[in-house]
């Protein structure tokens, strides 16, 4: 299976190179746990992640979710993470950490929903967040 990085926004800064490797060092991560219920991942030809600005991300949280305003990271079951950078960029400052970081962990939080990972209740969320920092961990030691 492979994994596509793109950047389609030129507000942000940020080093595609290095997201485009973690990303495949991430897939990787993430298929080494077992899939949950209704998990695509394995199924799947590919992976896209696409960086964009907040108003991609905003008329596509809109369209498909009908909530208004952007959000950090949307994942389709066809294989497609879409990533806001000015959010990423806001949340890394908020939590001390860096861009890269920040945008390698909703790369993550896209695969394992893919891999059939919730985040909809206060406990799915506790249990994937868990797995999100320790498959971070793990894609940062291989790097």
């Amino acid at each position: 299976m492979e994994i596509t990085f793109s950047n389609r926004q030129r507000a942000v800064k940020i080093n595609t190179a290095w997201l485009a490797n973690f990303s495949k060092i991430a897939l990787a991560e993430c298929l080494r746990h077992p899939p949950l219920q209704n998990a695509v991942l394995a199924g799947l030809e590919g992976v896209d992640v696409v960086i964009v600005s907040n108003k991609v991300i905003s008329d596509i949280h809109r369209r498909f979710m009908d909530v208004d305003g952007p959000t950090d990271v949307i994942t389709f079951d066809h294989g497609e993470i879409i990533i806001s950078a000015p959010m990423a960029r806001t949340q890394a400052r908020e939590f001390g950490t860096r861009l890269d970081h920040e945008i390698g962990l909703y790369i993550i939080h896209g695969l394992l929903h893919l891999n059939g990972y919730d985040d909809k209740t206060t406990q799915e969320a506790r249990v994937m967040h868990k797995l999100q920092n320790r498959v971070h961990t793990a894609c940062l030691a291989r790097r």
